[in-house]
């Protein structure tokens, strides 16, 4: 069976919708992370959270030839986690 290319374009178009839609309530939610850090004082990076985040995100992973891959994605969204947070707090530092 020959498969449809423009059909798996369409499957994968469906997937990174919901991958837009949830990396958005992560940021969302990285919002309050900015709340809190900023009231507190807290450092933007921890190294062991962001080292059990990824050691967890690897351990759901099913299939064995996709961890190293998905935990370098799961790094990358941290990072620019990060450069969220640190705008954020750049910019609240401005108006103060």
């Amino acid at each position: 069976m020959i498969l449809n290319l423009d059909d798996i374009r369409q499957d994968i178009d469906c997937i990174d919708k919901k991958i837009v839609q949830l990396l958005e309530k992560r940021m969302d939610v990285v919002n309050q992370v900015v709340a809190y850090k900023k009231e507190t004082g807290k450092a933007i990076l921890d190294t062991s959270r962001e080292a059990a985040v990824l050691d967890k995100v690897e351990s759901l992973v099913k299939k064995p030839d996709y961890q190293a891959s998905i935990r370098a994605t799961f790094s990358d969204i941290m990072a620019q986690s990060r450069a969220y947070q640190e705008k954020i707090l750049d910019l609240s530092d401005e108006k103060n």
